[in-house]
């Protein structure tokens, strides 16, 4: 084995393989050998050579290496004509030999700092020592130390506050040699200003937690079930850029939400205080696309933007103009998990922006609101040796990224896809999660793209983070609540990458996933399909536009369809949930489908079922309202159709999802996707003087086909709502949302109380077009049959209209009952729902116009 030994020796420095000895001529003939050498740690190469060793075929090398050009190897007949090329993907391997679950990151003690990299395929790694976020020459090189793949180094506690970065020479697929790639740590917890440099910082430090952070788990508001939750969705920009009674030097940011009188606050805790339970932050970890030096934004002259008329393609123009330079983006460009983005902290140097964020979460949960993030694990913004926003593909090139059969990255997310299939791909993911929820206390995730993430990892998230216990962790993690977008594309769908978190897979994890047939359903078409297609709350064969829908018997089948995937949609989208079809049909909802014929349910359990009707995606509910109803209708009407929406997903079963502003009948201009559209047209106003509608043609890049159908309505100064509708559109919404939490009725824990209790009237082919009636039944003390949930109500039917005229509804079912229009709505300022009413002897409902309707059945009547 001397020689063996000898050999090894060798394959370290690869420069110094081509020699003689009995092996150097064979390394000499085999570039994989070289390759491997080159790629790879000893571990790779002394297994070739053992295979050699043990008499393995060199001819089976020897023909994989003569096939090996520029990187991919030639599969050829043996005529010489090519029939196929791969390359070498190593992640396999990697997993196999180097799975590491030791520490990484920096790591702080009460004498040393230490460092720990996972770079298994790193030739040479050092870590460059600086006292300040930029320039200057470092006050330390040192090298780190490789045992399995980990590369370790120990300094001194005076390194905290300082700041690094990582020289990794490795051989990188996309250059086909080594490179010396200069990045932050995958693991970096704090960033500099300009993020080319991770900061030492040690998040257990008393100077970064606000007063009373460490008894924050014992402040969270109540939550007794994941049922109870009420979702509404939030850019940190949207919520304060333009409210004049935030500090200037706070708009816009983390600090924004710790002002306890400011409009924003003011309208999130009447928010609070109607039932919403979680606020979900758009992307608040280090993204690219927005500098976190405020110094260095354009901006444009709001002043003059408001000069222009509705219809106008200047404002968008001047947006699109500096769209990369403003301060604004969605966030949807990860660069680095773990780190709160700095553009939204006052000062993005040093340690400020963790200690924002933190004063931030504790502002929230004390108004009443947890707070859930918006994790963007699917995709990374850069990739390769020299992106300046590439980390995770400079540490181990090839390894994180996903690739397709040509060995070229997959981009079907938007870019860089990741590969959680992976065993560190997983481990940073989930070591992630751990760091948020224990170290900023936060309380869910929301998964962007989850379908692109597997099963497994889902999964593996859940239990992890509710095995965190508030003795041990500060945090009771069995309230951590997850969910996101179960969407199967790409190359993950149909289990393309192994079993993914789609909708259908998740099922009976207790896992939620958004549910886009209620949203198509009451919208019309898709996200994707023809601009005017109308849906059950947008004017389908109630109301019709100008759109051919296929004639008026289509038109009539297609809003009886649509009806049936929200009942679904409104029984939790519950898989085995059974109700009568509009054909007359017992069926179950999984059984129910959608015009592609996928089953519309999936859920197995109430809390897998996130509804919703609008999102930050596409247009807002009340642009969707304006584009797809006739042009000659009131912009009252659309108002009642925005709130008739909104109802609906908060009376629903399963988990309500709101996007911040459909309260208010919130306006983008009719922009589709605003996610670098600028503070321009995403404009929040929580002193409901404007909705933001008419403030120009939407940006031309996503938009433009649509112009000819937008321009009218921006330049109709008839669609556009006054105050007055917005005051009304914000109370309306308060109102459904004190409705639901008014009993547990709305919110049944389990599949078998849904089935049990919840039964849908005006069904088969007999109904009264476009009518939704729900009944909710409750059970009494000491009677057997269903167990009491509601001290307060015994019975509750809920009657949605979406007709632009009101309607009558009578059945069998309903007569001799004791029912009364909900408390709620009786002291409502709306005077149109106080004309609902109920006729016991014949079961009989009068409902008005675009209307939703609760009728309950007091106990005392008993």
């Amino acid at each position: 084995m001397n020689w063996f030994n000898q050999q090894l020796l060798h394959i370290i420095h690869p420069v110094s393989l081509i020699g003689g000895g009995s092996y150097g001529s064979i390394l000499q003939d085999c570039p994989v050998l070289l390759f491997f050498a080159a790629v790879l740690s000893t571990k790779i190469v002394l297994l070739i050579l053992l295979l050699l060793e043990l008499g393995v075929s060199f001819s089976i090398l020897k023909y994989i290496s003569s096939s090996y050009h520029n990187g991919f190897y030639d599969l050829s007949q043996t005529d010489g004509q090519c029939n196929n090329v791969t390359g070498l993907q190593l992640p396999g391997i990697l997993d196999e030999l180097f799975s590491y679950e030791g520490p990484l990151g920096a790591i702080f003690s009460e004498e040393a700092v230490t460092l720990h990299l996972w770079a298994p395929t790193a030739q040479v790694v050092r870590a460059c020592i600086y006292r300040d976020p930029s320039g200057g020459d470092p006050l330390d090189i040192v090298s780190l130390e490789e045992v399995n793949g980990v590369w370790s180094a120990r300094g001194p506690k005076s390194w905290e506050g300082c700041y690094y970065e990582y020289e990794v020479s490795v051989y990188h697929p996309s250059t086909l040699q080594i490179e010396k790639c200069t990045a932050n740590d995958p693991y970096a917890r704090g960033l500099s200003a300009d993020a080319r440099r991770t900061l030492f910082v040690n998040l257990n430090s008393d100077d970064l937690k606000p007063e009373g952070w460490d008894n924050l788990g014992d402040e969270k508001p109540a939550l007794l079930s994941f049922s109870d939750i009420s979702i509404y969705e939030l850019h940190i920009r949207d919520f304060s850029a333009n409210d004049h009674t935030v500090h200037p030097d706070f708009r816009g940011g983390y600090l924004a939400f710790t002002f306890q009188d400011s409009a924003g606050i003011l309208h999130l805790k009447r928010l609070c205080n109607a039932g919403i339970s979680h606020l979900h932050l758009l992307p608040t970890f280090q993204f690219a696309g927005v500098d976190d030096e405020k110094e260095k934004w354009k901006c444009v002259d709001s002043k003059i933007l408001e000069t222009l008329p509705p219809d106008s393609v200047e404002q968008q123009a001047q947006i699109m103009a500096i769209q990369d330079e403003d301060g604004y983006n969605w966030g949807y460009n990860p660069v680095l998990w773990g780190v709160p983005k700095g553009s939204y902290a006052s000062n993005p140097k040093g340690p400020w922006r963790t200690l924002e964020f933190r004063k931030m979460v504790q502002a929230l949960n004390r108004i009443g609101s947890r707070v859930v993030l918006d994790v963007v694990y699917n995709h990374l913004h850069g990739s390769g040796p020299f992106d300046e926003n590439s980390v995770l593909d400079k540490i181990v090139p090839g390894y994180y990224l996903r690739r397709n059969s040509d060995g070229c990255i997959e981009n079907s997310t938007c870019v860089n896809n990741t590969a959680s299939e992976h065993f560190m791909v997983e481990r940073l993911i989930l070591d992630d999660l751990l760091c948020w929820a224990v170290n900023y206390k936060v309380d869910g995730f929301r998964f962007d793209l989850m379908g692109h993430i597997m099963k497994r990892t889902m999964v593996k998230a859940k239990n992890l983070l509710h095995s965190l216990s508030k003795d041990r962790d500060g945090i009771d993690g069995s309230s951590i609540y997850i969910y996101g977008e179960g969407w199967d594309f790409g190359e993950v769908a149909k289990n393309g990458r192994g079993v993914n978190a789609s909708q259908f897979n998740l099922c009976g994890t207790g896992i939620g996933s958004f549910n886009d047939r209620i949203r198509d359903a009451m919208l019309g078409g898709s996200p994707f399909g023809p601009p005017l297609q109308q849906g059950f709350a947008t004017g389908l064969f109630l109301q019709p536009n100008d759109h051919d829908h296929g004639g008026e018997e289509v038109a009539e089948q297609m809003l009886a369809v649509s009806k049936d995937h929200i009942q679904v949609g409104m029984a939790a989208n519950l898989r085995d949930f059974v109700l009568t079809n509009c054909e007359g049909e017992e069926v179950k909802g999984s059984e129910v489908s959608t015009y592609d014929g996928t089953p519309v349910a999936y859920a197995a359990c109430p809390t897998e079922t996130i509804n919703y009707v609008s999102a930050h995606d596409n247009e807002t509910l009340f642009d969707i309202a304006s584009l797809k109803t006739p042009m000659q209708i009131s912009v009252e009407e659309r108002c009642r159709m925005n709130h008739l929406a909104t109802s609906i997903i908060a009376l629903s079963q399963g988990i309500p999802f709101f996007h911040a502003g459909d309260e208010m009948l919130r306006s983008k201009s009719i922009d589709r996707d605003s996610y670098n559209s600028g503070d321009w047209f995403n404009r929040l106003d929580f002193s409901y003087n404007s909705n933001n509608w008419g403030v120009g043609l939407p940006p031309k890049e996503k938009n433009e086909k649509n112009w000819p159908l937008i321009k009218p309505r921006l330049a109709d100064p008839s669609f556009k709502p006054q105050k007055s509708h917005i005051i009304a559109a914000v109370e309306n919404f308060l109102n459904v949302l004190k409705i639901r939490y008014s009993s547990p009725l709305f919110r049944l824990r389990t599949a078998n109380a849904i089935q049990a209790r919840v039964r849908f009237h005006n069904t088969g082919p007999s109904w009264v077009p476009g009518i939704i009636v729900m009944s909710i039944e409750d059970g009494h003390e000491g009677v057997p049959g269903l167990s009491q949930l509601d001290p307060v109500y015994s019975y509750i039917v809920v009657i949605i209209n979406p007709s632009p005229t009101g309607i009558k509804f009578a059945s069998p079912a309903l007569q001799a009952r004791t029912l009364q229009l909900h408390p709620v709505q009786l002291m409502s300022t709306d005077e149109v729902i106080k004309n609902s009413t109920y006729v016991a002897s014949s079961g009989c409902f009068t409902v008005p116009p675009r209307t939703t309707s609760v009728f309950v059945e007091p106990r005392e009547s008993e």
